[in-house]
């Protein structure tokens, strides 16, 4: 079965790190792949992404400076690492493919093409 398989999320108190990893499973990563997250009550949101190759990135203007995508093809992996975490970060972290990722594209987010996994949990909290 192809899917991506999010992990590495978790409890960490505000200004710590935590790195994601968005792991293909049944077929190759060559898409552009998306993090999005959603907090309780809250919007879907699309956080950063990055293009096939690695050459594109984008992010959320509230992660940017703080956040780091980035893939590994040849494990077929792509992470997210997220640095000086806020409360506000709070939610549950998703990658999915998208249908393109470009640095100046900030529509990028409605574009998914599915691979969507189950997500992880990222808290927040001292």
């Amino acid at each position: 079965q192809s899917q991506l398989v999010e992990s590495g999320g978790g409890l960490v108190q505000p200004g710590g790190s935590l790195r994601l990893s968005c792991a293909a499973s049944g077929f190759t990563l060559d898409y552009a792949i998306g993090w999005f997250r959603q907090a309780p009550g809250k919007e879907r949101e699309g956080v950063s992404c990055i293009s096939s190759l690695g050459r594109s990135t984008n992010y959320a203007d509230s992660v940017k400076g703080r956040f780091t995508i980035s893939r590994d093809n040849a494990k077929n992996t792509v992470y997210l690492q997220m640095n000086s975490l806020k409360v506000e970060d709070t939610a549950i972290y998703f990658c999915a493919a998208v249908q393109s990722c470009g640095r100046s594209d900030n529509n990028w987010y409605k574009r998914p093409r599915g691979y969507w996994g189950q997500g992880t949990q990222v808290t927040v909290s001292s």
